[in-house]
């Protein structure tokens, strides 16, 4: 299942040991080095005690993602700031994919990132969602980049292949064309007749 990362923002984290919500997500933590969501910075979450959980959920504790919420066996699930040593460490670089540029590798500006989309399977980054700059907003307002398309990540940019015109060609939605019969359409009857008048003269 594909979800835009802007949409896990506010997204319900349910338990199942108490058989409902116990908190949303804040933000989301992602690795640069493979591109995946490792873990989630939540707010809202509480005990039965109303003392304040580990403010931290790990993507691999993550038991089920659905259109409701991710699902998590129970609290326990979430620890705190700095109790996982390389999480803390990934925290601490505080990378964002949303406000860099994206170019070519010859260098044609291509945008800026504005989303993505994760797959919820295993929270990689799948396709990069890119505004266009204003010249050419006109006629490509985004982009919608694979990201097989990716060649590298720094601070401040995402660099991608030199095939602007390929990307252009995946972002583009294909044509639906319905290969039904609309039995609520008006019957043609000039061409039941033209058919009619074919068997006749057969």
């Amino acid at each position: 299942m594909l979800i835009s990362a802007s949409r896990l923002i506010g997204f319900p984290i349910l338990s199942l040991h108490v058989g409902g919500p116990v908190a949303k997500v804040e933000f989301e933590v992602i690795n640069p080095d493979n591109l995946k969501i490792v873990a989630f910075k939540v707010w809202g979450a509480a005990n039965k005690n109303d003392s304040e959980l580990g403010t931290i959920l790990e993507t691999r504790d993550v038991r089920e993602f659905s259109n409701i919420g991710m699902i998590v066996d129970s609290t326990e699930s979430f620890v705190n700031p700095g109790d996982v040593i390389k999480l803390d460490k990934i925290m601490k670089l505080q990378f964002s994919l949303v406000g860099l540029s994206v170019v070519t590798k010859k260098g044609s500006k291509l945008g800026k990132l504005i989303d993505y989309t994760v797959d919820t399977s295993d929270f990689s980054v799948r396709q990069l969602i890119v505004k266009r700059p204003v010249l050419k907003r006109l006629m490509d307002p985004e982009l919608v980049i694979p990201r097989k398309e990716i060649v590298e990540i720094n601070d401040y940019q995402i660099i991608v292949k030199d095939e602007e015109e390929k990307i252009k060609k995946v972002a583009t939605k294909e044509e639906f064309v319905p290969n039904f019969v609309n039995p609520f359409r008006e019957p043609d009857f000039s061409v039941q007749r033209a058919e009619r008048t074919k068997n006749d003269e057969s």
